[in-house]
């Protein structure tokens, strides 16, 4: 997104925890941003300014870089009853994200310069988090001709992908890494073989059989996974493996890394909080692609967030009407909504519980997708953009989907008291996001 015409006024933030692993800051302090960009960070009481400034009071909060998701499906253009880019980049904002990435299934399809500039122009005018456009790696997503990457990325594609279908022609993939490497851009894979996981509605295994339901193996995932990093290391490209999901996978991504080979992986909250048990009674808010695993699976995922693994944590947010997860389990569409809880299941679930602490929860969901997917943020360094996100890492608070600002309700941790809570998010010096008080 280009930058606002005209510039916010000053803002001091005091006495929050400033935690930004991109240089190693974890320390009680004050921070100073002017016009648009932080101009000082230090100790509490050392920034100070003159003039006009508002302050806000950051005692007992987390000031951090941005959060950035490089995974969500705001459904504009073809979708605008179920999410737009408006209300998907506010919805952002609440769940402190200052940037996201759209995925390219929209109606039409954004395989086409045009397509990326219209998701730009419409992002510029929410007034919420920064959306970056992600491109498709072949047109129409039909896998079977390379869409023009040059050009999605000259109108400000940042990645290309998919995402929704799986690439299934080896040949194209490797076409796809070659073409992206020319442009320093991703190429972000769903991994499923689709042979495999063909009319699945849940992860296969003794909880499937029981509820009558056709699984989805865990190697339907992990099939594609090693396909996918061994053609990074034919090609040298940049392969970025979405929402991970077994242990398996964990364990090929591990592989693949110890070797150099140019591999990264996103994790859902979902994935790393909830296991297969959530779809008894047929929840279809437990419906997903991939599906919920076994506890193993993840305590896999949890100890690759720690370990660096797997280095980005994304929401995968797909918002769906009320009616469509209406349907019986199997006919009903994968996907639940995730920017604005995100936050609080990866505080509840990994930071309270003791599995990693702050600054790696800021690192995964921050510092590394800013970083590998070379967008703005990511960062509290001085000179660079304001993106903030002010947070209350022990604020308790219970799960009402009636009150996203989301147009999606299907979320599986609806009426859950979970701990953590955005109070401010900041895109290039401007307050985007305050909680109603």
């Amino acid at each position: 997104m280009s930058e606002r015409m005209s510039g916010p006024p000053a803002l001091l933030l005091r006495g929050g925890r400033l935690v930004d692993p991109s240089q190693g800051l974890n320390e009680v302090g004050d921070l100073l941003v002017v016009d648009g960009k932080v101009e000082g960070i230090g100790r509490l009481g050392e920034v100070r300014r003159d003039g006009d400034v508002e302050t806000v009071d950051c005692t007992g909060r987390v000031v951090s870089p941005g959060f950035v998701d490089v995974h969500c499906h705001l459904r504009e253009p073809g979708r605008e009853e179920v999410e737009t880019i408006a209300t998907g980049a506010r919805a952002a904002a609440a769940g402190g994200f200052t940037a996201v990435c759209a995925m390219p299934n929209t109606d039409p399809v954004t395989d086409n310069q045009a397509a990326v500039g219209f998701i730009i122009r419409q992002a510029q005018r929410s007034g919420g988090a920064r959306v970056y456009p992600i491109g498709a790696i072949s047109i129409g997503q039909q896998g079977k001709t390379l869409a023009e990457f040059g050009e999605m990325v000259g109108a400000g594609a940042v990645a290309v992908s998919d995402d929704g279908k799986p690439v299934v022609s080896a040949q194209l993939m490797r076409t796809a890494l070659e073409y992206a490497r020319t442009f320093g851009i991703p190429v972000a894979d769903h991994c499923e073989e689709p042979t495999l996981a063909a009319n699945g509605a849940m992860n296969e295994g003794i909880m499937s059989a029981r509820l009558g339901l056709k699984g989805i193996p865990a190697e339907a995932e992990e099939i594609m996974a090693i396909r996918d990093i061994l053609l990074a290391r034919l090609t040298g490209g940049h392969i970025h493996l979405c929402h991970m999901s077994t242990k398996g996978s964990v364990e090929l991504i591990r592989w693949g890394k110890e070797r150099g080979i140019n591999v990264t992986a996103e994790v859902c909250p979902h994935h790393l909080s909830l296991t297969e048990e959530a779809v008894e009674g047929y929840d279809t808010n437990a419906k997903m692609n991939p599906p919920l695993r076994t506890a193993a699976d993840v305590a896999a995922l949890q100890e690759a967030v720690k370990d660096g693994t797997i280095d980005v944590i994304a929401t995968d947010h797909a918002p769906h009407h009320y009616d469509e997860k209406e349907r019986e389990f199997a006919d009903a569409p994968n996907g639940i909504v995730g920017l604005e809880t995100a936050l609080a299941v990866n505080l509840t679930w990994l930071v309270h519980r003791g599995v990693i602490d702050l600054p790696t929860l800021v690192e995964r969901m921050a510092c590394a997708p800013a970083r590998l997917f070379k967008l703005r943020g990511g960062t509290v360094r001085r000179g660079t953009a304001a993106d903030l996100t002010v947070f209350d890492p022990d604020a308790s608070w219970t799960v009402d989907p009636d009150r996203f600002l989301s147009k999606g309700r299907n979320s599986p941790y609806a009426g859950q008291t979970l701990r953590g809570r955005v109070t401010l998010t900041v895109v290039g010096g401007r307050v985007i996001y305050r909680p109603p008080t």
